[in-house]
């Protein structure tokens, strides 16, 4: 698409230029378009809810109702161990952190389509976008937290023992981490969705068999053998592990897992980036 440069003619505030180079993160651009930020993240809080009965009350209503069909179908029809985790708090561990992940990767990975009629008028950062849709999911996790928060506060008035670590400081990092994914494999979708549309389409069928290979619904130390390689290698596997270790006492998770996810998650944001930045040259031309 475009860039702003800085321009030597005195005569000129702003020069925009279709030249770029492919690793420039343009940092800085994006912080000048913070106010833009601002308002994309009001937008998109407000407009999802308000047309709704419940409005925001949905934020606690959906991992609720969500928790309670996994405690029934994983929990009491298929007897899926919780590592002696109460089942209401295994389960709103898992769902907090793959609805965020999930909702990034999802929307991000629409984005050219969804606001080419905004891209086609005006100039500004075309990774706002993107990144106002991960901080506006931020909201949404924070709220999720406080619900964990208060189930955490009744087992623990019922006398059961939870167990929480130290690892919970690494909370803000493995939500970070998963920030990172999302938005990296979002707009790399998004970059290919300009020419493609039906990767959008598979991308939802994908994630939902993404969440089985993720332990969301069962331990880490439930598996054996291969499955527990491959499932051990998602790199969300050790996010959601470490959070429940942190929270509830309970998660495989190591120092070791910790940089091999943050190497993954920098190289996917890598690619993504590099890939977001020669798109957008030309994406209005092409959706």
């Amino acid at each position: 698409m475009y860039q702003v440069n800085q321009s030597k003619d005195p005569s000129w505030d702003l020069v925009v230029s279709s030249k770029r180079d492919l690793f420039d993160f343009r940092i800085k651009e994006v912080w000048r378009y913070r106010d833009l930020l601002a308002l994309l993240i009001r937008r998109d809080f407000v407009a999802f809810y308000k047309q709704t009965i419940f409005g925001p009350l949905w934020f606690f209503i959906q991992p609720i109702f969500t928790t309670v069909i996994y405690v029934f179908i994983f929990g009491k029809l298929a007897g899926i161990s919780t590592d002696g985790i109460p089942m209401p708090l295994f389960y709103l561990v898992g769902i907090t952190a793959w609805t965020y992940f999930s909702d990034c990767l999802i929307k991000t990975s629409t984005v050219f389509v969804d606001n080419a009629h905004i891209f086609g008028k005006v100039y500004f950062p075309r990774l706002v976008m993107p990144l106002s849709i991960v901080i506006s999911n931020l909201v949404r996790l924070g709220v999720q937290f406080v619900l964990l928060a208060l189930a955490m506060l009744y087992y623990g008035i019922q006398g059961v023992e939870l167990g929480t670590s130290w690892y919970v400081l690494l909370i803000p990092f493995l939500v970070f981490l998963m920030a990172a994914q999302g938005l990296g494999l979002g707009i790399i979708v998004s970059s290919l969705t300009t020419k493609y549309r039906d990767l959008a389409l598979l991308l939802k069928f994908g994630v939902q068999l993404l969440m089985y290979l993720t332990t969301v619904v069962y331990p880490l130390s439930s598996l054996n053998g291969t499955i527990k390689t491959i499932v051990a290698a998602n790199p969300l596997t050790p996010l959601i592990e470490g959070m429940r270790l942190g929270l509830l006492g309970e998660g495989s998770f190591t120092f070791s897992d910790l940089a091999y996810v943050s190497g993954l998650t920098a190289f996917i944001l890598l690619i993504g980036i590099v890939v977001f930045n020669r798109v957008e040259r030309s994406f209005v031309d092409t959706i």
